[in-house]
């Protein structure tokens, strides 16, 4: 028995706050319909959050996918335009070590320009002088125009635009069933996570853009999608070593790529068929983590010498077939299925496959067969129009606040970094008062008034859900001290009751460890044990 239906019928209802589900929203709302999107936790919760964050130029698939690499470098450069307070223009490398063939280089290069990739062959010694971090005993290399993307901004964008049109936007809300009448999807049953009240709303269609949770999903109204869930497992070090993305040039495998992001850097990845009962709980095992750091020596030989502050594990949505047991000769192409052509159910379609790199081209895929199917005569333009934030360059920004954030060199180092993650949404961050400049998180550099700005723009119910806004308790140490200061502004500012604060705290503290336990020796098991002390001693924080 529903608690309440939704007065509103809603032209579309997509499922899923990933990257996808909200470039959807973005891509519907943006053509005039009437939009909800519903999210069973937090946004970027599944493999949005949990990628290396690379740039994709396509040239790690030209060899072996074509079509994927095509898509990877249009999109590439779409998003150098749209988003670019979310990119950094880093450049890539793709080394041939001794053990590598330079035959493989040659037919790499030929691959990468056929789809229309810049792929420039550099000597060694040029490649050691422009990226002093790599392996030196390098024969071979090739420079594409490879970068680093946040998917975190990307996505938080993607949900402002996509509200300011008019979209409603719903965290905490499950699918547990659907509403279907003689073939025809009329509506979803949601559950909300934190106050177990049901509802039932009605809509003209619905998307699933739910991931790798897709298939359960479709499962509610009886229909089989064949998904692979391929598991991949990355490293976070302590320090950024290298300034552009380091691949391996040979057939993809494990632990070849090492990419520059913010003020560190990430190895990836593995690749192994997981059940679907694990997917709700991804973990990196020590044999993972062995298997990283040996292959990401080969790189990056000084990753041996540094400190690695966590490790984590996502589940890529991949469309499969049964012969491949690792997942890596699936396509990373982009899956849109009709429903009412494929199974006879009207009003249901699904996008998926593809990556973060595409989920724009996903996203105008999925809005152009809504379109048809509804009768709406509106084109896209999410490949021309900025994301909100991206409207002006970093450099228009930084030359309009330059007087203002050196008025106070105490706070000018927080305010750039708030410039690379909000871009000219950075003008509506609070920084009048001392109060305001305050840090928060000294390693990522997150002031006060950061944190009041993604309580009041950007869906934060929770301290997890403040950490992928403002990436308070994401640097070096871990959220030693800032997750404290944190629950304490939450608390000031009347958005966490103080009953209710060190629940919040501890499981803050415990989704830290979680990644941090695969690597606890060395520096990173002592600075855990002194944030035990402070958390458990200081704080009464006893789970």
């Amino acid at each position: 028995m529903m608690d309440k239906i939704f007065k509103d019928e809603y032209d579309v209802i997509i499922i899923g706050g990933g990257i996808t589900g909200a470039g959807t929203a973005r891509d519907c709302a943006r053509r005039g319909m009437k939009v909800l999107l519903v999210e069973k936790r937090d946004f970027t919760n599944g493999a949005t959050g949990r990628n290396h964050g690379l740039l994709h130029s396509g040239a790690r698939y030209a060899v072996t996918d074509q079509e994927s690499a095509r898509e990877c470098i249009k999109e590439n450069m779409t998003l150098r335009r749209v988003a670019r307070h979310c990119v950094e223009e880093t450049d890539g490398l793709f080394i041939t070590l001794p053990e590598d063939s330079l035959d493989y280089q040659k037919n790499f290069v030929d691959a990468c320009r056929s789809a229309g990739i810049r792929a420039d062959i550099i000597s060694p010694e040029e490649a050691r002088r422009i990226e002093p971090a790599v392996n030196p005993a390098l024969i071979g290399a090739v420079r594409v125009p490879d970068a680093s993307i946040d998917p975190f901004r990307l996505t938080t964008a993607n949900i402002i635009d996509a509200k300011h049109h008019g979209a409603e936007v719903f965290t905490y809300e499950e699918v547990i069933g659907f509403v279907i009448e003689n073939g025809v999807m009329k509506g979803v049953k949601l559950r909300n996570n934190r106050t177990g009240e049901e509802a039932e709303v009605h809509c003209r269609l619905v998307i699933n853009a739910a991931g790798i949770w897709g298939q359960p999903v479709a499962q509610l109204a009886g229909i089989k999608i064949n998904m692979f869930p391929a598991k991949g497992t990355l490293l976070v070090f302590g320090h950024r070593v290298n300034h552009m993305v380091l691949n391996r040039c040979r057939k993809p495998a494990n632990g070849d790529i090492l990419v520059p992001d913010d003020a560190v850097c990430v190895i990836g990845t593995t690749s192994d068929r997981v059940p679907f009962d694990q997917i709700d709980d991804m973990r990196a095992t020590p044999e993972e983590v062995d298997l990283m750091i040996r292959e990401g020596i080969h790189l990056a030989p000084s990753l041996a010498t540094t400190r690695i502050i966590r490790a984590y594990a996502g589940v890529r949505p991949l469309v499969a077939a049964d012969n491949d047991p690792s997942g890596r000769n699936i396509s990373r192409g982009i899956v849109l299925l009709d429903h009412e052509k494929r199974d006879g159910l009207k009003g249901f379609i699904t996008i998926t496959g593809g990556k973060m790199m595409t989920y724009r081209l996903m996203a105008e895929r999925a809005a152009d067969l809504v379109c048809e199917k509804l009768g709406i005569d509106k084109k896209c333009d999410t490949a021309v129009v900025p994301l909100p934030g991206s409207e002006e360059s970093d450099s228009e920004i930084k030359t309009e606040m330059h007087n203002d954030i050196f008025s106070d060199p105490v706070a000018s180092t927080s305010r750039f970094a708030e410039i690379g993650r909000h871009g000219t949404f950075t003008k509506e961050i609070p920084h009048e008062t001392i109060e305001d400049r305050a840090l928060v998180c000294e390693c990522e550099e997150v002031s006060v008034g950061e944190v009041k700005f993604a309580i009041d723009k950007l869906h934060v119910h929770n301290l997890i859900n403040l950490r992928r806004r403002t990436r308070i308790g994401m640097g070096t140490c871990q959220s030693e001290l800032c997750a404290c200061r944190a629950s304490c502004v939450l608390c000031q500012l009347g958005h966490t009751a103080p009953k209710d604060a060190l629940n919040d705290l501890s499981a803050f503290i415990q989704e830290r460890w979680k990644g941090m336990r695969p690597v606890a020796w060395g520096d990173t098991l002592k600075e855990n044990q002194l944030t035990l002390k402070i958390y458990q001693e200081l704080c009464g924080l006893n789970a």
